[in-house]
């Protein structure tokens, strides 16, 4: 199996060093790709618009899911039935997903600009718009929190009860119960669910793809929609090798920025 992961990574580094345009023979060109990516504003806005949407689409990931977990986390009747509803739309496609919010909200035709047209609103542009798309796609990020809902229901459900106990004894009201002991026994799970958030929404394609293809003036220009523009656009392979190298180092800086700070507000169960 390693042959089919390993082989077209050492292949792609070895693509990142020539001119390949896929219809010819790569021709080696060192490093030159690499240098080229400081002077292509294409690049610089892609990767401003996945950081800005990254920003965007972790911060709902984590506290819708974890606000949901927290409503959740409760023996009343239903309960289950309502934990299931809110994990289904994470087992959608995501793509179809986006199909879907894009007949919604579509400019011409969405039934959201229909209702609004009816009770006297002015329509938005929505997808449509250079400066609604890339927050509207930040939106619909939220229908992907199923999973780490399920990761955070299952971190409290982990706490001790005991601490809890020993809290209230000391008069703490709920928001002391939350900061002293959910947020830190719950600290590892905070960590998990950011850095595969973050590195989720560093390779987002399919929302850019489906609802904007990138535009409306490059507003959705995400970094992965770029490589494949740069690929299968513009037959650019060597190039694009190059930029999907890029992203991977910037992935991996960021992960290992968030695990080196980590030790400051990660609490551990037991650690001295």
């Amino acid at each position: 199996m390693s042959a089919f992961y390993l082989g077209p990574t050492i292949a792609s580094f070895i693509y990142s060093l020539t001119s390949y345009p896929i219809i010819a023979k790569p021709h080696w060109i060192g490093w030159r790709n690499y240098g080229d990516v400081f002077s292509d504003g294409q690049f610089h806005s892609a990767l401003k618009v996945t950081t800005i949407y990254t920003v965007g689409s972790v911060a709902v990931y984590l506290l819708g899911a974890l606000g949901m977990a927290l409503l959740c986390n409760r023996r009343l009747p239903g309960v289950g039935v309502i934990r299931t509803i809110l994990f289904i739309p994470s087992l959608v496609p995501v793509f179809a997903m986006a199909v879907l919010w894009g007949w919604m909200f579509n400019r011409d035709f969405g039934i959201v600009n229909y209702a609004f047209h009816a009770i006297g609103l002015p329509q938005q542009g929505w997808f449509q718009s250079e400066g609604q798309a890339l927050w509207m796609c930040i939106a619909v990020s939220f229908w992907t929190i199923g999973s780490a809902f399920v990761v955070f229901l299952a971190g409290l459900q982990s706490i001790p009860q005991h601490l809890y106990e020993a809290i209230t004894v000391d008069g703490a009201g709920p928001l002391r119960k939350f900061w002293h002991v959910t947020l830190p026994m719950l600290s590892p799970v905070i960590l998990f669910n950011l850095v595969i958030g973050i590195i989720l929404s560093f390779q987002v394609f399919d929302i850019g793809w489906a609802l904007t293809n990138g535009g409306p003036g490059n507003a959705t220009l995400f970094y992965v929609l770029y490589i494949w523009r740069v690929a299968f656009q513009q037959f650019q392979m060597g190039y694009a090798s190059a930029l999907a190298w890029i992203l991977f180092l910037i992935i991996v800086a960021v992960t290992v920025l968030i695990f080196r700070t980590a030790r400051y507000w990660v609490h551990y169960e037991g650690r001295s």
